[in-house]
């Protein structure tokens, strides 16, 4: 692939070109200690930067030209590099400095984003970003601009690459083996004789989907959701502008319809959500209230949402988005109301995890909902007395790249906290590329051990928020996207066969989950028959189960 090799910095001035104010200038610069700490086999960086100085707006900054002929369509492409700044931002303060792809296509200019990131005065930020093109570009040029005007703005090593998904996934291997597996032994004696079958169940791991009240009439949802989904999530009916559009008025018929569909089918189900942050999606007649009233109504909607359920859902996400939006703070001028929302809804049912939930924080493209401030976000509410039971990614992703997405989970796994992909779609016009991406997160969210579950935003034709993201077609056939999934889940279950050793035991390593082992006597032909549960322990130690008095 000759026509899609690196495209890179090489520490000169040459066709670099600076973009907005006749004031703002490129220059070049070394810096021998950058603090960079470089994975094993990543780039080392050189040190060597273009300085982007006199910018008199956010949109100045500088360009640096792809060659024409590069970048082709239907390709995952990385923009890396690291970004920090400098003159003009105060000792250790951090700034929006945002990625665009500056796109020629037949005359027409257009702006692609590639990524976002929060850079900061006196270090480096690694650049994450990713983008893929539908035609190829006349030209094209990675635009680096933001931080507010009068700063001086450092970008490094900016690399432009193809994502190669097939040798990510060979790594993902063994790291899937680790996470997911472990050595099992069943014992049927000394001196038995005979051939075994272990098949297995179903996965430990957790997969779901969003579901409403129209939805679940259609049979080809109800079917595919029935068969290959062990939790549900309801996707409007549990919102407090579903449950009391107007003031007084509750309405719970069709959350406690839901509930009984999930009840009749063994399905779990997440609570989402009990408040929401976004100005956007609060309803008229809360934002309408002082403060007395609007505290009175909080807490009126907590008694009577999670007493009516308790015990009823595994999870609540407490207070949706709070990386984007800040509206009961701001309208009770009480910066702790999120800890007293999750400390009473522990107070009133103790059963459930309970969750943050945003978007974007998978993407590394909103400076807003970095990793880093999500963590920070989970550690002040535990810092205010906050059981976190859950960090929600919702998975809201387009364009991923495996690194992208695991750097991301690594830091929240710092935390301690376990972390669920919370509603997880990704648009893609072309359902082979879609299907493509689908594997990429699901590889990345199954292989990471700090990961416990997974939980799509829905999966049929017609019936999904985002359009471009159905698996499953309006008509019941499972398209490309779909059977990626399903090809997963069975690649995601042990099958083992085989005949007892001379000590009389039968080896294999397994899968987390529920096993049926299949034992016939050599001598006798008689068969028997054994459920057991391969359970997440110590990966040095093998699970023994003991069949000799099956």
């Amino acid at each position: 692939m000759a026509s899609t090799q690196d495209v890179s910095m090489d520490g000169s001035l040459v066709d670099y070109a600076p973009v907005g104010s006749s004031t703002t200038t490129l220059s070049v610069h070394n810096e021998e200690e950058t603090g960079i700490t470089v994975p094993v086999g990543g780039n080392e960086p050189s040190g060597r930067y273009i300085l982007v100085a006199g910018r008199a707006d956010e949109k100045d900054g500088v360009r640096l030209p792809i060659p024409a002929g590069v970048l082709k369509p239907g390709i995952t492409y990385r923009v890396a590099g690291w970004i920090s700044l400098g003159a003009g931002a105060a000792h250790g303060t951090s700034h929006p400095v945002r990625i665009h792809l500056d796109v020629d296509d037949n005359g027409n200019e257009t702006l692609v984003e590639c990524g976002a990131m929060c850079a900061q005065e006196g270090a480096w930020t690694e650049i994450m970003g990713a983008f893929r093109l539908r035609t190829e570009p006349r030209s094209a040029a990675v635009y680096v601009h933001g931080a507010p005007a009068g700063v001086d703005v450092k970008v490094m090593d900016v690399r432009v690459f193809p994502v190669d998904h097939k040798a990510r996934f060979r790594q993902l291997k063994d790291k899937t083996d680790k996470a997911r597996k472990r050595d099992v032994i069943l014992k049927l004696g000394a001196g038995a004789a005979a051939s075994v079958r272990v098949v297995q169940l179903d996965n430990a791991f957790p997969f779901g989907t969003c579901i409403n009240t129209s939805v679940i009439q259609k049979p080809a949802f109800l079917d595919f959701f029935t068969n290959h989904f062990d939790w549900a999530v309801f996707e409007n009916e549990l919102k407090w502008y579903h449950t009391e559009a107007q003031q007084g008025q509750l309405n719970y018929a069709d959350a406690d319809a839901l509930l009984a569909f999930c009840d009749r089918l063994g399905k779990h189900v997440r609570g989402h959500c009990v408040f929401w942050s976004v100005d956007g999606d609060v309803q008229q007649w809360v934002k309408n209230l002082n403060k007395d009233q609007l505290r009175s109504a909080m807490q009126s909607r907590l008694q009577g949402l999670v007493s009516r359920y308790a015990g009823r859902f595994k999870h609540y996400d407490v207070n949706n988005e709070m990386l984007h939006g800040r509206f009961f703070r701001d309208r009770l001028g009480d910066e702790d109301i999120p800890a007293y929302m999750f400390k009473e809804v522990a107070r009133l049912d103790p059963e459930p995890a309970l969750f943050v939930n945003d978007y974007n924080v998978e993407r590394a493209n909103d400076p807003n909902a970095t990793p880093e401030k999500y963590a920070e976000q989970v550690a002040w509410l535990q810092r205010c007395g906050a059981v976190v039971g859950g960090i929600g990614l919702q998975g809201h992703v387009q364009n991923p790249v495996g690194e992208v997405i695991c750097a991301a989970i690594d830091r929240l796994a710092k935390t301690g906290v376990p972390i669920w992909f919370t509603e997880l779609d990704v648009p893609e016009y072309n359902v082979s590329l879609r299907a493509k991406d689908l594997e990429v997160v699901l590889r990345e969210a199954y292989a990471h051990p700090a990961v416990e579950g997974v939980v799509f935003w829905g999966f049929l034709q017609g019936t999904m928020w985002r359009e471009n993201s159905w698996l499953v077609d309006a008509d019941g056939t499972v398209n490309e996207a779909g059977q990626m999934f399903l090809n997963l889940q069975n690649e995601w279950k042990t099958d083992a066969r085989g005949n007892v050793d001379g000590d009389g035991n039968f080896k294999f390593r397994g899968f987390y989950g529920r096993y049926v082992v299949e034992v016939t006597c050599t001598a006798t032909g008689k068969q028997m028959l054994k459920t057991f549960t391969v359970e997440k322990g110590d990966n040095d130690t093998p699970l023994l189960v003991d069949l000799a008095d099956a």
